[in-house]
């Protein structure tokens, strides 16, 4: 088996971490994040709990940074699982 590299895995599950986000972050924008949010919850059979604010670029910003962040680190991670198990066999 091959062994992945971790810097490529880290910034694929960044950038779909981030790029979700961003979608949400935008879906708030234009107003379509609660009318979203209550399908889904619906779906579920779950009563919507939550309302969605206002839009507000730093928080945005700061959204899909974290998330792409956080994507990297467990991109990151699993690639450095994955090549240690595939090393052991």
């Amino acid at each position: 088996m091959n062994t992945l590299n971790v810097q490529k895995c880290g910034l694929i599950f960044g950038s779909f971490l981030g790029l979700w986000h961003l979608v949400w972050s935008l879906l708030v924008l234009l107003g379509l994040a609660q009318p979203f949010l209550d399908f889904i919850f619906r779906l579920h059979m779950i009563t919507p709990p939550y309302t969605v604010l206002p839009f507000n670029l730093g928080s945005a910003i700061g959204l899909v940074v974290v998330t792409f962040l956080f994507g990297y680190v467990v991109g990151w991670v699993l690639a450095m699982i994955w090549n240690t198990v595939v090393k052991m066999k």
